[in-house]
């Protein structure tokens, strides 16, 4: 069409896509640039400088921007305009009553849905979500915990009808209830019931979905509720334990499902801390998985690790300044040997990003990766004093935080206990404190304020997307075959009060019609509900 510019088909996207173009030979002075510099080289254990010796030369970081709001067509949207721009992975954000395991119709869900993310009640809407997309050559990460398994039990049931092998799938459930517990708070059924549905998606996937990472262990959500750098490592590896431990106590052989465990950082705004506390969380898990656990196979003992940038450091005050803290804050990731990385956009401290505001900050990570040449050496910063003393400590300190957790019980009674949460909260007071009398400086906020500065233009979710989407699960239910429904959400009740997996039940029941509150209720009656304690 006549002024408007040819877009790239999305059908020309390559999962995990190599170095285009290749890593530079030499600096622009001429100065030869070799893969490393320095001893032990990358990719060997405990792999503190990577998790192997070319990084970034061979194959950079998929570049995944965390998107969905509205419904699933509007989402569909955002996730091609994306790719179009350059996008290597995508990263579903879905609503509070998705989230929370409630249709969109239930009353408690009103005035929630699309605003967080994108509303998924149904496999009509997981249809219309992935509606044209490559689901066998692009990777999906769904951040989803309490209702995982069925977040994935309706993509499987949708590739499955595109005709798509689950084996060509490849992508990553968070599926990491225990930070919810300690941080953020969207859980449904109690710990302990969590870990089980956790390490079925193990066991499922093991044997059914090979390429998918089976869970995403969040350190990012403690990190955000006021956790320390050192906190945010020792917090997240101690969660790691737990759900090995009870994937080992199920039966699973280590190596069978460690390979396929991902991890999940925030990467906040002190520079050298942040490169630091991702190498020393890499080779913390390295031995973990070595020594604790006698895993053999080498790729149990990488840690493969996502990071998003500090979404608690955004200012809504001079919200153009997000931009450099994004900056920054990307390229630590980048210099800790980030596998994935999300770039937060400038005005979401206001709201969800405008399509403007995300394309800049995917653009941050195209600049990184293109045209600052810290891609084209693997571990840069290896060797430098102040870098490897920091991750000495931070190492140190965050395996004493373990040994503390283990002396309570493990990760599920210290956060049954309280003694996460109080851990975490003293610290979110002392970094508030410290901002409000002045001692820690805010851009913009506590210093160098401008009076007088617009807003910028905010993404407005349209209330009628609430009123569509309520009305199309209603259609959507009277089209279905009840019967047929009701019998197979018995099946997946008589599966959970058998302690089966539940993943094919869920399959089955979401292909029947089954909606993901219909799911929810059912797996309640057997596994109840959590309730917070103080």
């Amino acid at each position: 069409m006549k002024g408007k510019r040819a877009r790239p088909p999305i059908d020309s996207v390559r999962q995990q896509r190599p170095r285009d173009p290749p890593p530079a030979a030499e600096t622009d002075s001429g100065i030869p640039i070799r893969s490393f510099y320095g001893e032990p080289a990358p990719g060997e254990f405990p792999y503190t400088r990577g998790i192997n010796a070319e990084m970034f030369r061979s194959r950079l970081w998929t570049m995944r921007q965390y998107a969905g709001y509205g419904s699933a067509r509007e989402s569909n949207r955002r996730y091609r305009y994306l790719l179009e721009q350059g996008q290597t992975g995508l990263s579903v954000a879905f609503d509070l009553p998705t989230q929370m395991g409630y249709d969109s119709d239930d009353p408690l869900a009103r005035g929630e849905v699309g605003r967080a993310g994108v509303a998924i009640s149904t496999i009509e809407d997981m249809r219309l979500l992935t509606e044209g997309l490559p689901l066998d050559r692009v990777s999906i990460s769904m951040t989803i915990n309490s209702t995982a398994a069925i977040l994935l039990a309706l993509l499987l049931a949708v590739a499955r009808e595109r005709g798509i092998a689950w084996e060509e799938l490849s992508g990553t459930v968070q599926n990491d209830l225990l930070k919810e517990y300690a941080a953020r708070g969207t859980y449904v059924f109690p710990p302990r019931p969590s870990l089980k549905i956790a390490t079925d998606i193990f066991e499922f996937c093991g044997r059914e979905v090979p390429r998918w990472n089976t869970i995403s262990i969040s350190g990012y959500h403690i990190r955000e509720a006021g956790a320390t750098a050192v906190q945010e490592v020792a917090f997240t590896l101690a969660n790691g334990i737990a759900y090995v431990e009870a994937a080992v106590g199920r039966g699973l052989p280590v190596d069978a499902f460690a390979p396929r465990i991902s991890f999940f950082f925030n990467a906040h705004s002190n520079f050298f801390e942040e490169i630091a506390k991702f190498r020393a969380a890499r080779s913390l898990w390295a031995e973990i998985m070595r020594d604790r656990f006698g895993a053999k196979d080498p790729r149990s003992h990488r840690m493969r690790f996502h990071t998003q940038t500090a979404g608690s450091t955004l200012t809504a005050q001079q919200a153009d300044v997000n931009v450099v803290r994004v900056a920054l804050q990307a390229l630590s990731a980048v210099l800790g040997g980030t596998q994935s990385l999300h770039t937060n956009a400038a005005d979401e401290a206001l709201a969800l990003p405008t399509e403007a505001a995300a394309r800049l900050a995917l653009r941050t990570q195209q600049v990184i990766a293109f045209e600052t040449g810290v891609a084209d050496v693997s571990d840069p910063l290896g060797g430098s004093a102040l870098v490897e003393e920091w991750t000495r400590e931070i190492r140190d300190r965050a395996r004493k935080s373990i040994e503390k957790i283990d002396a309570l019980g493990g990760a599920v009674a210290a956060i049954e206990s309280g003694w996460v949460q109080r851990e975490i909260e003293e610290s979110a007071y002392v970094a508030q404190r410290s901002i409000e009398d002045g001692r820690r400086i805010v851009v913009g906020m506590n210093a160098f304020r401008e009076e007088g500065i617009e807003s910028p233009p905010v993404l407005t979710v349209d209330p009628e997307i609430e009123r569509d989407q309520i009305e199309r699960l209603q259609a959507f239910r009277s089209r279905r075959d009840p019967a047929r429904a009701a019998a197979d959400l018995a099946a997946l009740e008589r599966d959970a009060r058998e302690d089966r997996n539940v993943l094919p039940g869920s399959i089955a029941a979401v292909g029947s019609g089954a909606t993901l509150g219909e799911i929810v209720s059912t797996l309640k009656t057997v596994y109840g509900e959590h309730r917070a304690t103080t």
